[in-house]
C-alpha cells in the first residue's frame, strides 16, 4: 500500500491514537487536533508506514527516531501552558513531524537538524503539506541560533548531558525552554526564565536520542 492510500485508510487508527492520548492525559484541544491532521506516515519509510498511528517512536535512519505520539503531544501542551508562543527554536528537527505539529500550534519556527538528509526530507514533506512558517537550518543544535533569538520558546527532541547555557541565553524574558536532559537516566525539564533568574521543573522520566555535537553530510 502506498503511503498515500496508509493515509486515506487511516482515520480509525488516528482517532484510536487520538483517544489514547487523551487517556494519558493530552487534554489542549488544538494539539489533539495538529496530532489528528498531521500525516504522520509521510515522515518515516514506507516500510513502517503500516505502523505510523500507533503510539511508538519509530527509526527514521542514521541511528535517529520519531519521536513517540505521546511526547509530541506532551511537549506540545507544555508549549502552549502560557498561551500560543510566537517564535520558537526547535533543536534535532528530525524528519520534521514535531516541527509540522508545532507550525499548526505557534507562529514561526527556526528549526535546527545536525544529519543533512534529514534536513532535505523535512524540507520536503513541509512543502509537501504547505507549511510556511518554518525556516530549517542544518546546523549544531547545541549551539542554538543565535542570530535569531531571543525565543518565546526553545523545545528538544534530543538530550544533551546538561542544559548548554548557550541556549538560556537565547531566551526571551519569560521564556521556556523545554529539553530532555541526562546521559543513561534522562529527565524531561523545563525551564523558565522569569524575573528571579531561571526556574527548573522536572516534567517525567523520558529516553530521547542524545544531542550529538557538530553536524553530518
Amino acid at each position: 500500500m502506498s503511503q498515500q492510500g496508509i493515509g486515506m485508510t487511516s482515520q480509525r487508527t488516528r482517532e484510536r491514537l487520538i483517544q489514547r492520548l487523551m487517556d494519558q492525559g493530552i487534554t489542549q484541544f488544538e494539539v489533539l487536533e495538529a496530532i489528528r491532521s498531521v500525516p504522520r506516515h509521510l515522515f518515516v519509510d514506507e516500510a513502517l508506514a503500516h505502523r505510523s498511528y500507533e503510539d511508538t517512536a519509530l527509526p527514521i535512519g542514521y541511528g535517529q527516531t520519531l519521536s513517540q505520539p505521546y511526547m509530541v503531544a506532551r511537549m506540545s501542551q507544555l508549549a502552549l501552558a502560557q498561551g500560543r508562543p510566537k517564535k520558537v527554536l526547535e533543536l534535532g528537527s528530525g524528519s520534521g513531524y514535531q516541527t509540522a505539529i508545532l507550525a499548526n500550534l505557534v507562529d514561526e519556527i527556526c528549526a535546527i537538524e545536525r544529519i543533512k538528509p534529514l534536513v532535505e526530507r523535512a524540507r520536503r514533506q513541509l512543502r509537501t503539506l504547505r507549511i510556511r512558517n518554518v525556516r530549517l537550518r542544518h546546523g549544531d543544535g547545541l549551539e542554538g541560533w543565535p542570530g535569531e533569538a531571543p525565543f518565546d520558546l526553545i523545545l528538544g527532541a534530543a538530550a544533551p548531558e546538561r542544559v548548554p547555557p548557550i541556549l538560556l541565553e537565547q531566551l526571551a524574558p519569560g521564556g521556556r525552554l523545554i529539553l530532555p536532559v541526562g546521559g543513561e537516566q534522562q529527565q524531561l525539564i523545563m525551564v523558565t526564565y522569569s524575573p528571579d533568574g531561571f526556574v527548573e521543573e522536572i516534567i517525567e522520566t523520558v529516553n530521547f536520542v542524545p544531542m550529538v555535537k557538530g553536524v553530518t553530510r
